[in-house]
């Protein structure tokens, strides 16, 4: 079990000025943030990120949004990080999502949920390295 897992703060989120709101949600909820950057990410970076999806019937849309505009990867550490953090954000779908979860309180849409979370402790690892360098880990292990 890994104790790390990536959030991303997606163009949604930053748009309607959810930054501060998100983040004091993750902290309270005992994640320490290892690392955070603001990026626009480009059509490249969000076809590798998302590769994974390449085919399904909404890959071009969501790479669309998440080049929109800025996003906020953050990548954060405590113990059972990805399950802990999959229940913090809750369902894809707000309308689905469990009151108090970030997506419930947030989201507009299943297209438009305003976060992203690992599925897993290797997508986790994966999707960490894919914006934040093992020296940038390091660095920030203060925070």
């Amino acid at each position: 079990m890994s104790n790390r897992t990536l959030a991303i703060i997606k163009p949604d989120g930053v748009k309607k000025n959810l930054i501060g709101q998100i983040i004091t949600k993750i902290t309270e909820a005992g994640f320490k943030i290892k690392a955070l950057k603001m990026v626009r990410l480009t059509k490249d970076s969000a076809g590798g990120f998302y590769k994974v999806h390449n085919g399904k019937p909404f890959f071009e849309g969501l790479i669309e949004y998440m080049t929109s505009g800025s996003c906020v990867p953050i990548a954060l550490e405590k113990e059972n990080a990805v399950a802990d953090f999959r229940k913090l954000i809750g369902a894809t779908d707000p309308a689905e999502a469990d009151p108090g979860t970030i997506r419930k309180l947030y989201a507009d849409s299943k297209a438009e949920n305003v976060i992203h979370g690992s599925d897993s402790d290797e997508n986790a690892a994966i999707e960490i390295a894919h914006f934040f360098s093992r020296k940038e880990l390091l660095e920030n292990s203060g925070i």
